[in-house]
């Protein structure tokens, strides 16, 4: 009994200390924070108001404009 209150305990203290997961977009490559890292860059926003921080490798490409 003491085990299994000792291992509840510790599960618990794990689950408070690990960072929660967040919110994804841009087809799951993005990630919604309040403020972006270095590298990435923002090119939409999440519904819940944040930012949507894609690393710049997955943001789409613009395309040339020519014209003949």
């Amino acid at each position: 009994m003491k085990l299994l209150l000792l291992t509840l305990a510790v599960v618990l203290l794990t689950s408070q200390l690990t960072p929660g997961d967040t919110q994804r977009c841009w087809n799951l490559l993005g990630k919604c924070r309040h403020r972006c890292f270095r590298k990435d860059s923002v090119y939409v926003y999440c519904t819940n108001g944040k930012l949507c921080c894609v690393k710049p490798k997955y943001q789409p490409k613009p395309k040339p404009s020519w014209s003949f």
